[in-house]
Parts: C-alpha cells; sequence; structure tokens
C-alpha cells in the first residue's frame, strides 16, 4: 500500500457550504502523494454528509471520520485526525480557511532535505470582508529566509510569536514518539501544542514560503474564540494555557524563552482584554483583575523592559486596580496617539496619573516624560474626550455632554472657550458634515467640560443608502489653538437611546432613525436603520428582492458605480490617469521635480543643487513635492505640490528632469523624455537591493517589479569605488550609469574644512546662536541610525544611555545635540534643558554636521558624510552583534575600519567624550583613510558638475 507523503487533517464543525473549498486546496496541491483526513465535530448542519460525498467523489485520496458528540474546540477532532492519519508527514487545515498550491510540495521538500521534525512557513490573513481585499502576513521577520534550528533556544521568537498550529508540517513519527496531542475542553490549544512541538523537535526549519492562507471576516455574526473577549471564561482558557506553556518552559529550564514570552503576553494577549475593559461591567473587571493580577505576579520583572510605556502602565494600574486612570490608559492604548489623561508633574518629570508616586517602581513605570506631552503643541495632541451624559427628546434631538482632558492644565484658564459640534458621514460622497454650537464649554479642573443640543432630524440629511456611518467630533477653540476629538462613549450606556429621526435626501422609504452605537475603539457614531411601517416593509423587500434573478444585474451595475465613485481619487484610479492621460501630454523643457526624503523634508543633494541652480541663474523651473498636511521650510521661489496628489502626478510626467534621494512612487513609469537624476541618500554599511536576503527570497514577479523601479536611473550619484561595490551591485546599475562626482550635500563640508584649513579657526555661524550654545562648549552630534521594532514598525526613539546622567556628568563642558533619523522622533526631559538639545526637527542634517566639533552615531550613514569634516567620531554600538548578524548583514565590519573608538557601553561613551581630545590625535590617520575609501570624489564641486552637465546651454 503507497504511503503518503503528507496526510492534511481538515476539521469541520457546522461549516458544510466552505468545507469542499478547503478540501479542494488539498486536492489541487502541486505535491500529489497527498490524502485529506477530514474529521466532523458532530456538526448539526450537513457537515459529515458533504464529507462523505468528497470522500465517494475522492476514494483513496479523501476520507472522513465523525465525532460521536461534539468537543467545542479544535483539540479533539485534530488528535483523531492524527490517529487516523497515514502519512509521512501532517498538518492541519481549518473548513475555512485554504492551503497555499505548494504547500505541501515546498514544505516536505524541507523536511527531506535537512531531517527536520517540524517544519514552519508563513501564514497570510486575508480580509474577506475588505473591500479592497487586503491581505497581511504573520510575523513576516521570522520568514525572511530559509533557517534551519538545532533547538528553538536558537530562536525563542518562533515560540513566542509564531503560535500557530496550522502552517506547520510535523513528522507523524515525531508526534507519535513524543506523544504530542492538542488539550481537550480548553480554548487557544494551538499555544500549547506549538510550545511543545517547539521544545520537543530535534530540528526546525522555517520557510520564506507562503503556506497558509487564513481567512478572517471581522465582522461576523458569530465571533470567533479569540474574539469572544468579553466573555471571562474566554480569559480563564487564556490564563490556564499561559501556565501550562510556563510549567512547559521551566521544567526544560528555558528561562529566556520565558522572559520573551512574558513580555509578549503584556503586549499582546494582555492587551487584547485590556482593551475592551471600558466597555465591560464592574464585575466583569474585578474577576479579569482577580484572574490577570494572579498570574502577573509570575511575570519576569525584565520583560517590562521590552514593552512600550502604555503597555507597561497598564499591567502596572491593573495590579494595582486603579480603574480610573487604567481605563484612560487602556482608551489612549486603543486610540493610537490619544492622550487620555490629565497628567502630573513632580520635581521637573512627567507622570501618568498623581496616583501611586509613592512607590519607586510607580515612579518608574508611570513616568512618560520622553514621550513630549508638556512640549508638544497641543493642536498636534489627540485629547480624550469622554461623555460624560446622554439625552434625547424621542424625536430627533440629542444632548451630548463631555469632558476633554486638559493635560497639566495647559489649556489656561483665562484662554477664550468656544466650540463646535460635527456629525460626519464616515464615507465621504456628496454631504460632508453638520455641525451644531456647544452652548457650554467651562474649565473644570484637569478637564474641559462641554454640552450641546443638536436637532439632528431637522438639520442632518443623509443621502440614505450609502452614508450609513455618521461619527461625532467636538472641535475646540482654546485661545489661539484648535482641537479636534472623537468622542468616546466612556461609561454612558446608550441601550435605553432612542433613535433619531432623520430625513434621508434620497428616500424614507428605506431608513429613517439614526441610531447611536459604540464602534470598536469605543467611540459614539450613529448609523442609520429604519423604524417606521413604510421603512421597515421597503428594506424587508429590498432585502427579499436582491435575492432574485434580477438582482444581480442590479447589483453589478451598483457595484460598478459605486467602484468608480469610490476609486477617483484611489491611488489605483492615479496611476491609470498618470500613464493613461498625463503621460501622454507634451515633456515641458526645463521643469524639475525635486523630492527629498520622499516629500518629508526639503534638504540633502536635492537641496544643494536646486540651490546651485538658483545661484548659476540656470533656466528652470523648480517643483517641489511636499508630504503631510503642510509644507513647511520648502523654497518661496518654487512650486509646491503635495506628493500623489494630481498636481504631482501632472508634474511628473512633464518633467524634463527627476531629482531625488529615495525614490519617486514604484509604479509610475518615467517617460523617455525624462531625465531621472538618482543622488541617493548615503553609503551603504547595510546591505542593499538585491544583496538583502529579503529581496532574494521575494518571488520573480515582486523582484521584476523592484528591478525595473531602479531601471528608471538614467544617472545615479557615487562617493566612492566602495559605492559601486555595494550600491550598484544591489541595484544592479550599469557603471554608464554612474556619475562619479560625490554627493552635492557634501561640497558645504568640504568648503567649510577648507576654510577651516586656511583660517586655523572654527567658525560656528548663526546656527550656534539659533540654538542658543555656548560658544566656550564643545558641541557633539548625536546622530543614531533608524530604528524600527520587530515588526518593522517605526516607534519613537528611546535612547540606549541616561540622558540626564550625560547631562550631569559632562553638561558643564559639552552641548549635546540629538538628531534622530527623519523616521524616528525623540522627547527630552524637562532637565536637561540647553544641555541636551533636540535638533531633529531641522531638515538638513549638512549644517548640523558643520556646527558639531564632533560626531556620536552608531550605524548611520551620517559617519561618511562627516569624515569629509576630519573631526573626531566616537561609535557607540551597544548592539552591534545583533545588528552586524542581522539577516541583511553588513559590507563590512565596522569594528576594523571605524575612524574613532568603538564603544559598547553608557559608561564607555562618557568615558570617550571625556577623553575627546586624546581621541582627536589617536584617530586621525584612521580618519584619513577612511574617507579615502569612502569619500574619495567629494571635492567640493558635486553640485556644481550636475548643473554645469544637465542644466546650462553650455552642459546641454
Amino acid at each position: 500500500m503507497h504511503v503518503p507523503d503528507v496526510s492534511v487533517v481538515v476539521i469541520v464543525y457546522n461549516d458544510a457550504e466552505r468545507l469542499p473549498t478547503a478540501v479542494r486546496s488539498v486536492l489541487d496541491q502541486t505535491l500529489r502523494g497527498v490524502e485529506v483526513v477530514i474529521v466532523d465535530d458532530c456538526s448539526k448542519d450537513r457537515s459529515y454528509e458533504v464529507a462523505q460525498e468528497l470522500e465517494a467523489a475522492n476514494p483513496g485520496r479523501v476520507r472522513a471520520f465523525r465525532l460521536p458528540e461534539n468537543s467545542g474546540g479544535c483539540g479533539a477532532p485534530r488528535n483523531h485526525g492524527i490517529k487516523q492519519a497515514t502519512g509521512t508527514y501532517v498538518m492541519f487545515l481549518d473548513s475555512d480557511d485554504v492551503l497555499e498550491r505548494n504547500a505541501c510540495r515546498n514544505m516536505l521538500a524541507a523536511a527531506e532535505r535537512t531531517g527536520s521534525d517540524l517544519v514552519s512557513g508563513m501564514c497570510v490573513r486575508v480580509h474577506l470582508d475588505n473591500r479592497w481585499g487586503k491581505t497581511t502576513e504573520w510575523y513576516p521577520w521570522i520568514y525572511a529566509h530559509t533557517r534551519t534550528l538545532e533547538s528553538i533556544t536558537e530562536y525563542p521568537d518562533l515560540l513566542v510569536y509564531d503560535t500557530l498550529s496550522t502552517n506547520k508540517c510535523y513528522r507523524r513519527s515525531f508526534l507519535l514518539e513524543q506523544g504530542l496531542e492538542f488539550p481537550v475542553g480548553i480554548h487557544y490549544e494551538d499555544l500549547l501544542f506549538s510550545a511543545q512541538a517547539y521544545v520537543a523537535a530535534r530540528r526546525i526549519t522555517l520557510i520564506p514560503n507562503h503556506v497558509y492562507y487564513w481567512n478572517v471576516v471581522e465582522k461576523a455574526a458569530a465571533k470567533s474564540i479569540s474574539n469572544r473577549r468579553h466573555e471571562i471564561a474566554n480569559f480563564v482558557h487564556r490564563m490556564e494555557i499561559h501556565r501550562r506553556v510556563d510549567q512547559l518552559l521551566a521544567a526544560k529550564g528555558h528561562t529566556a524563552i520565558k522572559t520573551a514570552k512574558d513580555a509578549k503576553f503584556l503586549k499582546h494577549d494582555l492587551v487584547l482584554h485590556l482593551r475592551d475593559l471600558p466597555l465591560l461591567s464592574d464585575a466583569y473587571r474585578q474577576e479579569f483583575a482577580r484572574l490577570a493580577n494572579g498570574y502577573l505576579a509570575g511575570i519576569d520583572p525584565a520583560a517590562y523592559e521590552n514593552v512600550n510605556h502604555l503597555q507597561a502602565i497598564c499591567a502596572y494600574l491593573l495590579g494595582k486596580e486603579d480603574w480610573k486612570n487604567l481605563l484612560a490608559a487602556a482608551d489612549a492604548m486603543t486610540n493610537k496617539g490619544r492622550l487620555s489623561s490629565p497628567l502630573a508633574e513632580r520635581d521637573g518629570r512627567i507622570y501618568w496619573c498623581a496616583g501611586h508616586l509613592d512607590d519607586a517602581e510607580g515612579r518608574r513605570i508611570l513616568d512618560v516624560t520622553d514621550q513630549g506631552f508638556h512640549t508638544t503643541p497641543l493642536p498636534s495632541l489627540i485629547l480624550g474626550n469622554r461623555l460624560t451624559s446622554y439625552e434625547d427628546d424621542g424625536r430627533g434631538k440629542v444632548t451630548l455632554s463631555g469632558a476633554v482632558v486638559n493635560p497639566l492644565g495647559r489649556i489656561a484658564e483665562d484662554a477664550e472657550l468656544s466650540a463646535t459640534l460635527e456629525f460626519r458621514a464616515r464615507r465621504q460622497i456628496g454631504v460632508r458634515s453638520f455641525s451644531f454650537p456647544v452652548a457650554t464649554v467651562r474649565h473644570a479642573g484637569d478637564t474641559i467640560e462641554w454640552s450641546a443640543t443638536a436637532d439632528v432630524g431637522g438639520t442632518v440629511r443623509p443621502l440614505g443608502i450609502i452614508d450609513a456611518v455618521w461619527d461625532v467630533r467636538l472641535k475646540l477653540k482654546a485661545g489661539g489653538d484648535r482641537m479636534t476629538t472623537r468622542v468616546s462613549v466612556g461609561g454612558v450606556d446608550l441601550e435605553s437611546a432612542a433613535r433619531l429621526r432623520v430625513r434621508p435626501r434620497l428616500t424614507r422609504l428605506v431608513s429613517d432613525r439614526f441610531e447611536p452605537e459604540m464602534t470598536k475603539k469605543g467611540n459614539l457614531s450613529y448609523v442609520l436603520t429604519a423604524e417606521g411601517p413604510a421603512a421597515v416593509r421597503t428594506q424587508s423587500l429590498i432585502s427579499s428582492a436582491m435575492h432574485g434573478k434580477a438582482a444581480g444585474v442590479v447589483k453589478r451595475s451598483l457595484r460598478r458605480a459605486l467602484k468608480a465613485r469610490r476609486n477617483i481619487g484611489s491611488g489605483e484610479q492615479k496611476v491609470k490617469v498618470y500613464h493613461e492621460v498625463f503621460s501622454k501630454l507634451p515633456v515641458k523643457k526645463g521643469t524639475v521635480v525635486f523630492e527629498s526624503h520622499m516629500g518629508k523634508q526639503y534638504s540633502d543633494s536635492p537641496k544643494a543643487i536646486y540651490e546651485e541652480l538658483v545661484r548659476q541663474n540656470a533656466p528652470f523651473e523648480a517643483i517641489w513635492s511636499y508630504a503631510g498636511a503642510k509644507p513647511t521650510g520648502f523654497p518661496e521661489g518654487a512650486t509646491l505640490v503635495k506628493r500623489w496628489s494630481w498636481q504631482y502626478l501632472r508634474a511628473l510626467a512633464q518633467a524634463e528632469y527627476w531629482v531625488d534621494n529615495q525614490g519617486f512612487p514604484l509604479a509610475l513609469s518615467k517617460r523617455p523624455g525624462t531625465t531621472y537624476i538618482q543622488t541617493w541618500h548615503g553609503s551603504a554599511l547595510k546591505r542593499m537591493g538585491f544583496h538583502e536576503p529579503r529581496t532574494k527570497a521575494q518571488g520573480k514577479p515582486a523582484q521584476d517589479r523592484f528591478q525595473a523601479a531602479v531601471n528608471r536611473f538614467d544617472h545615479f550619484l557615487i562617493r566612492s569605488e566602495h559605492d559601486v561595490r555595494t550600491l550598484a551591485k544591489g541595484f544592479r546599475l550599469r557603471d554608464e550609469v554612474l556619475l562619479r562626482t560625490g554627493y552635492p550635500r557634501n561640497d558645504a563640508l568640504v568648503e567649510a574644512h577648507r576654510a577651516e584649513a586656511d583660517s586655523g579657526e572654527r567658525v560656528r555661524g548663526p546656527l550656534a546662536a539659533e540654538l542658543g550654545i555656548d560658544p566656550d562648549k564643545r558641541v557633539l552630534l548625536y546622530a543614531p541610525t533608524f530604528r524600527a521594532n520587530a515588526d518593522g514598525a517605526v516607534e519613537g526613539f528611546e535612547f540606549p544611555f541616561d540622558v540626564e546622567e550625560f547631562a550631569d556628568r559632562l553638561g558643564d563642558r559639552v552641548t549635546l545635540l540629538v538628531r534622530t533619523h527623519y523616521l524616528n522622533s525623540v522627547s527630552l526631559p524637562p532637565s536637561v534643558a540647553g544641555r541636551v538639545i533636540d535638533v531633529s526637527r531641522h531638515h538638513d542634517i549638512t549644517p548640523l554636521l558643520a556646527l558639531a566639533d564632533g560626531l556620536i552615531t552608531d550605524y548611520s550613514s551620517v559617519m561618511f558624510d562627516y569624515a569629509v569634516l576630519d573631526r573626531p567620531m566616537i561609535f557607540f554600538a551597544y548592539d552591534y552583534e545583533k545588528y552586524a548578524t542581522d539577516i541583511r548583514g553588513t559590507y563590512f565590519d565596522l569594528l576594523d575600519k571605524a575612524p574613532g573608538p568603538v564603544v559598547a557601553t553608557a559608561d564607555e561613551l562618557m568615558q570617550a567624550v571625556a577623553a575627546f581630545d586624546e581621541a582627536d590625535a589617536k584617530y586621525a590617520e584612521a580618519r584619513r583613510r577612511f574617507l579615502a575609501e569612502f569619500g574619495e570624489y567629494d571635492r567640493g564641486d558635486a553640485a556644481r558638475q550636475i548643473v554645469e552637465k544637465f542644466f546650462t546651454r553650455s552642459g546641454k
């Protein structure tokens, strides 16, 4: 008898309709030696009959089984499937999901090549009810490239983050020998089963291929187990599974994995439930706190160092059962960026709340000084606005009252207050919004209280079908500051609230009421519904008609009409218009579109080229792109266009030249009549382009798209032959594309170095005075590289050293300028004012480099630019081993070539700063070698070369 290579266990419960699709995804695998083992968990619908029909239609390939009674979970049917499987390997599939077509082939090949007990591939979440076809990869950074582990201790993140059982292929003999089974009678069985398998496996292989498509319906009527968080039993099960995993790790001595798992519990598992707390009863909260705090007591304290400030604050306040401040923190965590607490200030530090500050641990965790709430301009803060009362007249009028957080009393008591209440359609079609004056706005301690009566029925006129959901916002004016806030429901009960009568513009035969509801994030919204007899009857008729034979034509026409209306401003439609309309217009001679860092700045080499064009009075029309709400810091003499606007697309289509340092949108092709000058933004330490493992791991279509994007470059600026060996080869650029001019942005640095060498003195210039720098102090610039979290998401920058200690130890001799990467942000404590200065908002780093007497960096490419000045550098490489050995890798070992001391600890950093003059002399020769290798073409005339070659009459 032939033994199948892989047995795929498909479990099903009351899912007769989708079961055939799941099974077909197995039968259609490119690997032929695959069997399907269907296990029905005693369904009440036709699931088992459908399974039997599939078995009859596919003899020898499909077998169907049924449990005698429903188990209530996934564990029992999967365990039965393991017993019935005959394949060499086993996989699991849920009846509402599907396998990628090559999943079995790819996983079997990896298992046989490496002899692994377990092979894991990438899972993709497919959001079925998302109109844009949204998909998200499940922890893609884990699967960036193929790797084989001899033990889970080599890569704890796998156990901590990927707890799924379905994106894996298990050697069946391994499961049987180890006695691995799913727990029965308890939810979250995947967490325990996966942990047991990871720990027991003698070898584990990860592959970068998609293997499993997890179909997700966010708005399903019947919530999945993991989405029924309002049920306390759900949390009981989660806690029990976590305890069992902890016991497993403790028995095996895996303390490092336990610490990482604890951090994930605080960041993920606990957060899922905390987000729902404002919406649940006091009884639920009390039981939740009892269960959670019992578990939190065993959390490794080190885990708190690996979570963000709100996650740590929530866990701490939960332990104290401080519901008032915890619910504010949970609201802030649910609504990213919202400040829901009035804060407190003690001894120059800012805290989330005034309570618990007599506790040292409380002060440490509740300290939010670094978040910059006290220095961020008020209009830039998203203030919490909690509903305090809700009244309606049963017809069309509603009276809302609420309280807006006034953090640290920053809205002064003498500030003139006014406000309007806005009802805005979520889908902006035809009608935008309706506003009502707020009758009462007044100071009330640490909040601004307000109250407004809105005649919704007599004023708000929805269309009636398309704009079904309306959100409520308060627009507050305090003195010269204007702020817009969402209105959160808070503890107000909307269950007994009446539906408000409205008059839709289309017809009241479809909808005639506004029903208040609370969104998933706890905010107040209104939904169009039907209440009048005619409206209810019409809705019923429409619902019936929509399932009739004639409805197909109507539906398709409506979909096309809505799609056309929706896509007018979509990225897809804009790209289409760019290619089919704008690119047919004539190229405008002398037109140059400039862009720096995707429109975020007026800076870098594009700025230097633009300013050289102005100096030479060259005949050209400059267009600068900007990102964000409004441009700041851009030149007045240029035309400004917002990135991805229609004006931007037309400018790019008709420009004679493109000049940027990063990349114009990848989807936009360059016309033959346009010349693309790519200045780039720095020499490379990290591997780039096709040298990156992530790029190599992508499929051919993705690689082809990337190659097409870089093939648009007509000219690519380089500063050394190092760039030729690294960037140019990484982007697969032809040699004739390369311009060995150096970087125009460094012309100013070359000139500063020459002037200093000629005069023997350093002139700091007006920027020093602007920043208030003491002329008797040394100026050091701290410019670290870009930082992101494990998921690749951008986060606020956190100092790898105690900035207050730095200021206390060295502030009498040194002024430290802090310049983070433009995608990161930083907040300094008030105590270091004048001694440490945040200069991150300065668009152009070049003047800062010229000002600084020395540079402190880690791995930023700014090291290559600063070398032009021949001034001291200190490399604070506190995580060098992790940085140098991550999946991207580096082109050279910084430790071998660094033209300055490389330090690994904060104390070593401060010692190096204290011994600044000694390092200056010691590394002089190393700096010269470094510049010769990485900046040989930076001669101070790069911008002039570019202008004369392309933009002046003699050069063209």
